[in-house]
């Protein structure tokens, strides 16, 4: 007979909620996951690891086409096999799926296969027809993509799960959203072959960023073909005979545009429906759960992580949500997680990563407290490793109170950039000062030199500028 009862239910499989259920049950806990689809979530089937197999694919194959700059002959006429790419993309979301099911059981939780609602203190309904009890409950739902009214999802306007599985390159192509998401794709099917424009609302694309970063993406997205338009909104659509044909309106004025494929990219909402907290104490706001330090809502007994629980709508924010939010159930030491302190990643070419505060919002708020700021930069162009790598081309830019030294954000545009973020998340979490970080010493030659110097040069020390 199938165990019913259990000290901690987790709604939802993606990142956030498998950890969460091998959080608990290392504590000792008997734990159930609830997942309506595949384990692993979006992030693992749909979003954060097939787009960056699709991305890696474009970037053997921007290698293979400039392999003569490196002394490689013969290699320069590689063109892309996209049946190929998106199988191997599917692939490995398989394996880590698998991988994820191999961890449940290893951890002895047990897993249910059906969609969950709340049905009073403790208890949930499955739709398989099973009630469920538990003193603990965390809903771990995601979220999905926003839905745009002048776009609806179709056979040529795409939301990411098509996006991902295309039978054909597009020979044009238009992504709505300029943000992470957009981004990524806009590099992988400009990498591919497709004429892509990419457009976003607000005055810059990836517009979370340091300006001064996004402004370096976007010179370079251009340098790669991308057309960009920002201030820049979708009033309609119609299809075609060839395509799909939408009306742009920028700073007032309005254009049209006919392209092959359209890409809807522009936010997600929170997956709070069919949830039964209309019959709770759990507040929603603008399609998330709201929550406390702890992921405590304001129903007892009831918590929320990662995406439904609101930004940054990261995986690795959910997994981290995950562990201090079992650990706060089972009575251990947490600490509620400092949005400063998680670093933020766009893998495209090249990526853009950052942690802590933009400039702007360092200057902001240095003039609210009556202190002050100090902006340090490095180019890759200084760097060896960069040099001889033939990627050369990004920034490093890191912003320091300049009173108490403090790390108050880094921003680093570079194809190697997601890799390199961690170093000032390591700092961030150590209070590290910046004499802390000038008298660490950093292997040469690695691009992680490049760290070390903008540290430097915020403090007129820079040596390789």
């Amino acid at each position: 007979m199938t165990k019913t009862t259990f000290d901690l239910i987790v709604v939802g499989g993606g990142p956030g909620g498998y950890v969460a259920a091998i959080r608990g049950a290392q504590l000792g806990m008997s734990v159930a996951l609830v997942e309506r689809a595949e384990l692993g979530g979006i992030c693992l089937n749909w979003g954060c690891i097939p787009t960056k197999a699709l991305l890696h694919s474009a970037t053997v194959l921007r290698a293979c086409r400039e392999a003569s700059h490196y002394g490689v002959a013969g290699a320069g006429e590689a063109r892309p096999d996209l049946a190929a790419m998106v199988a191997r993309s599917r692939k490995v979301a398989g394996r880590l799926g698998q991988g994820v099911a191999h961890l449940m059981k290893k951890n002895g939780v047990t897993v249910f296969a059906a969609s969950a609602r709340l049905a009073g203190a403790g208890k949930l309904a499955l739709d398989s027809g099973a009630t469920l009890s538990a003193p603990h409950i965390v809903l771990a739902t995601g979220a999905r993509a926003r839905e745009l009214p002048a776009l609806p999802v179709g056979e040529r306007i795409w939301a990411y799960r098509q996006a991902l599985v295309p039978a054909a390159i597009p020979k044009s192509l238009l992504v709505v959203g300029a943000g992470a998401i957009g981004a990524e794709f806009a590099s992988f099917y400009r990498a591919v072959g497709a004429e892509v424009t990419l457009i976003d609302m607000t005055a810059e694309i990836l517009p979370q960023e340091d300006a001064e970063i996004s402004q370096l993406a976007r010179k370079a997205f251009e340098k790669q073909g991308i057309r960009v338009l920002t201030q820049c909104a979708v009033k309609a659509s119609s299809t075609t005979a060839s395509g799909v044909k939408v009306v742009l309106e920028q700073q007032g004025k309005q254009s049209e545009l006919e392209v092959e494929r359209v890409i809807v990219a522009a936010g997600i909402v929170g997956n709070v429906e069919n949830l039964g907290l209309e019959r709770t104490r759990v507040k929603v706001e603008k399609t998330h759960i709201v929550t406390d330090g702890l992921c405590r809502t304001g129903e007892p007994g009831v918590y929320a992580i990662g995406d439904v629980a609101g930004a940054p709508w990261l995986a690795h924010k959910a997994s981290h949500e995950a562990v201090l939010c079992v650990e706060a159930i089972a009575g251990k030491p947490s600490h509620p997680i400092d949005p400063l302190r998680i670093p933020a990643c766009t893998y495209s070419y090249p990526q853009v990563a950052s942690i802590g505060m933009t400039e702007a919002r360092a200057r902001e708020h240095a003039k609210q407290t009556g202190g002050e700021i100090r902006v340090g930069k490095f180019s890759f162009a200084g760097n060896g490793k960069a040099i001889a790598m033939g990627e050369d081309q990004g920034l490093v830019k890191t912003v320091f109170d300049a009173k108490t030294g403090e790390l108050l954000g880094a921003h680093i545009i570079h194809p190697e950039a997601s890799e390199l973020i961690t170093g000032y998340g390591v700092a961030a979490s150590l209070e590290a000062t910046e004499e802390d970080l000038m008298h660490t010493v950093f292997a040469h030659p690695t691009l992680s030199e490049t760290l070390h110097e903008s540290v430097l040069s915020a403090f007129g020390r820079a040596l390789h500028a």
